[in-house]
């Protein structure tokens, strides 16, 4: 709807507040008011305009997300982005709900995050009749590569001519300046020292010397991205990812990480967003440690969701040392997610298993066993530069399947049951479950591909020829078909549950460091859930009267369906299983 002068006159009111807090008052050469009514003008809100919803939750316990790239399924003579479609169709329908597809526009490296242009799809994958197919489909996220973009975009190009729009895009620095507090997840040189009309220059690039940093310090770029993020949505995006955004904002003398005008950005962002689709959602990826990755909430201002970062290394410590105190931990200090707000759970994702989300949580000695065992099991270690200029390990590069094959004493033969439990564990937690692709097709270490492109991050990040997939799938014999079909069944069992809502009451129980527990309770407190899970490798065993039950509920697992009738049951829980007890 159209909306009223009274409605534009406060959300005018409510940018100009943002970017006074970004900008100060008297920094960008003209009136906060007009860039004010410059961006509401870039987002259509004059014709389309929608009341926030701050508080609401646009999801349930039915939301499953799936992370893909836009070809890690192809078929000769086809788009794969078609292709990927037709996939989901046929395999993911019945309980997939969304999917990231990775950047999907033209780029230059670092597969899709180095991005050469910003407004068309990368013609090897298809085009937006393609991605608003995937969106008429499932709710589709996008990734917003905010911090940079490929030296080879015309912004960039622009920038060594010194002329165009993008002339002006870039952060330069003289070579001498300090740098060593700037925190960074690469060990390449920070500046890249470029030839341009103007002379040498030195240009800031957080990741790679083909990943150049923007400048948000200049209004043009923050105008640009506004356009991407009105383009998107035109296009079907329903969900942002502010690829990187932790690194956005730059100021001498600090670490440039998570500055305040960085989180400005993101309330901004997220106002504009907002008002354009009640239901839009924004998600930041700040693969950081765990208390600064929380900031990223706001009061419930900022993200909608937030990555859970530190979950992939913790729970992936539990399940090789079959003891979960540090998971445990860390579980009890975590706050309940605000309404309108969650977190996004993951235990792999197209990049590794980050260790920066582990600092403060795992000590350095379980961080050294972790990457020892990883190291045995085929995985590849990726470092960073922290601050002044102190090299460490940033994250482990591997395919899930591979990571869970054994424990710290070694591979064994309760890969698949390993594989599971961490799986029912994350899927029941509080906030969204999100799968990497090849964490439901158990996919293994992909070594060729990472020795034919030259970088870790490739050996999990296979090619699938949709054939064979299928084929993998169907046969009864192979790993794909098992890990596809217990996974998909244990996210329909989730999908009926109450309790499992994003947002619903979570408790840890204490059972010791063998079981993993925690109890969940739907928000009409009309279902409860026990979850149980036995992370080691030996039988464990439980009285039934110690998780308190209510005597005059009716209690059942909902994995194995069985009943229990005598609350002083010793139950005898197997290696890795799975009990989900509950009232309902």
């Amino acid at each position: 709807m159209k909306p009223s002068a009274a409605q534009l006159d406060s959300l005018q009111q409510k940018v100009v507040h943002h970017l006074e807090a970004i900008y100060g008052p008297d920094e960008i050469g003209q009136s906060l008011e007009l860039l004010a009514e410059e961006l509401i003008t870039i987002m259509s809100l004059h014709e389309a305009y929608v009341e926030a919803l701050p508080h609401q939750n646009h999801w349930d316990q039915k939301n499953v997300t799936v992370i893909t790239y836009g070809d890690t399924i192809i078929e000769a003579g086809h788009k794969p982005l078609a292709t990927l479609l037709k996939f989901m169709d046929q395999h993911f329908r019945e309980f997939i709900s969304s999917v990231h597809v990775l950047p999907f526009c033209p780029y230059s490296s670092d597969d899709g995050f180095a991005v050469t242009d910003f407004y068309r799809v990368n013609e090897k994958l298809g085009d937006w009749s393609d991605i608003r197919d995937i969106a008429a489909h499932y709710d589709l996220m996008a990734d917003l590569v905010i911090n940079h973009c490929s030296s080879e975009n015309k912004w960039f190009q622009d920038f060594i001519r010194g002329e165009g729009d993008g002339r002006d895009y870039f952060i330069t620095v003289d070579a001498n300046t300090a740098l060593t507090d700037v925190v960074r997840p690469r060990t390449s040189p920070l500046l890249r020292e470029t030839e341009t009309a103007d002379g040498v220059k030195y240009v800031w690039c957080t990741f790679s010397h083909d990943q150049v940093d923007l400048n948000f310090g200049n209004v043009a770029v923050l105008k640009e991205f506004v356009r991407i993020v009105r383009k998107y949505l035109d296009m079907g995006v329903h969900i942002f990812r502010l690829d990187a955004v932790a690194f956005l904002w730059k100021k001498i003398g600090t670490n440039c990480l998570n500055l305040p005008e960085t989180h400005e950005v993101v309330r901004l962002l997220r106002t504009l967003i907002e008002h354009a689709k009640a239901d839009a959602i924004l998600i930041t990826e700040t693969n950081i440690p765990n208390r600064e990755n929380l900031s990223y909430f706001g009061n419930a201002n900022e993200a909608h969701m937030i990555y859970n970062f530190s979950l992939p290394p913790l729970l992936l410590n539990t399940m090789v040392t079959g003891n979960c105190y540090y998971l445990k931990q860390w579980q009890m200090s975590m706050p309940p997610a605000q309404n309108g707000t969650a977190y996004f759970n993951f235990i792999a994702s197209h990049d590794g298993i980050g260790l920066r989300p582990a600092e403060g949580l795992l000590n350095e000695e379980e961080i050294a066993s972790l990457i020892n065992t990883m190291q045995r099991f085929g995985g590849k270690i990726s470092w960073s530069t922290g601050a002044q200029g102190i090299k460490r390990p940033y994250e482990i590069n591997i395919a899930l399947y591979d990571a869970l094959q054994g424990t710290t004493k070694g591979p064994d033969d309760w890969g698949i049951e390993r594989y599971i439990c961490a799986h029912a564990i994350m899927i029941a937690l509080e906030g969204v479950p999100a799968f990497y692709i090849h964490s439901l097709l158990g996919t293994r270490n992909d070594y060729e591909n990472m020795e034919t492109k030259g970088y870790n991050r490739a050996i999990n990040r296979h090619q699938w020829n949709i054939t064979d997939l299928q084929d993998a799938l169907s046969d009864t014999s192979t790993e794909n078909h098992a890990v596809f079909n217990r996974l998909q069944r244990i996210i329909k069992i989730r999908q009926q549950q109450p309790a499992f809502h994003p947002n619903a009451t979570q408790f840890t129980l204490h059972t010791g460091d063998q079981l993993f527990s925690f109890w969940r309770q739907s928000v009409d407190r009309r279902q409860s859930i026990f979850c149980i899970y036995n992370v080691s490798d030996e039988n464990q065993s439980l009285l039934l009267r110690d998780l308190n039950l209510i005597a005059t509920d009716s209690w059942r697992d909902l994995i194995s369906g069985r009943t229990y009738e005598e609350h002083d049951e010793l139950l005898d829980i197997k290696p890795y299983q799975v009990l989900w007890i509950t009232n309902s």
